[in-house]
């Protein structure tokens, strides 16, 4: 036999005035401490103490965490193609199912084979990191800084192996 549990709420719980006093006082502490900062930094003072700061997204992005997980993109060799191996490691191991891959022979007789499918449905993706980490050729990196993957169709929200390949634009990635 179990025995039942329950948390009854007290009065004070009941009417909830205490809590929303509560509420509008850790505001209130916030707000007029950041203004004060904010005034004496107009005036040049308090220089050390830093203020809380709003970001006007999306004119004014955030910058993003260094340890940040955005898109994906695929490691080139020296000569210009993928690392992929197509070993499937990074296809099996994702739990969303959002990696599709067709491998085919590599030109190259050091090399068994490469992607000739290398698909990534972005809208089933749930930034795991699990690809990135089960990649035994460091193929797949997951640090494009782009986190923006919104598009007006379903057939958008998937990437192919060019679309993941066409990193050579550095401009794209911030600098820490």
């Amino acid at each position: 036999m179990h025995k039942k549990v329950t948390n009854e709420l007290n009065f004070w719980h009941r009417i909830y005035v205490p809590e929303v006093i509560r509420g509008i006082w850790i505001t209130s502490v916030h707000f007029f401490t950041n203004l004060g900062i904010h005034i004496l930094h107009v005036f040049g003072m308090a220089k050390k103490h830093k203020g809380m700061v709003t970001f006007q997204y999306p004119e004014d992005p955030r910058p993003p965490a260094i340890r940040l997980r955005a898109r994906h993109r695929l490691m080139k060799r020296a000569n210009g193609t993928t690392r992929c191996v197509a070993c499937m490691m990074c296809e099996t191991i994702c739990p969303a199912h959002c990696i599709y891959i067709v491998a085919e022979e590599d030109p190259d007789p050091r090399i068994e084979k490469r992607p000739k499918v290398f698909d990534i449905n972005l809208g089933l993706c749930v930034v795991c990191g699990y690809c990135v980490e089960a990649c035994p050729e460091d193929a797949i990196r997951m640090d494009t800084y782009i986190v923006e993957t919104s598009s007006y169709s379903r057939d958008g929200m998937i990437i192919t192996l060019e679309d993941l390949m066409n990193h050579d634009n550095q401009d794209m990635y911030p600098r820490h």
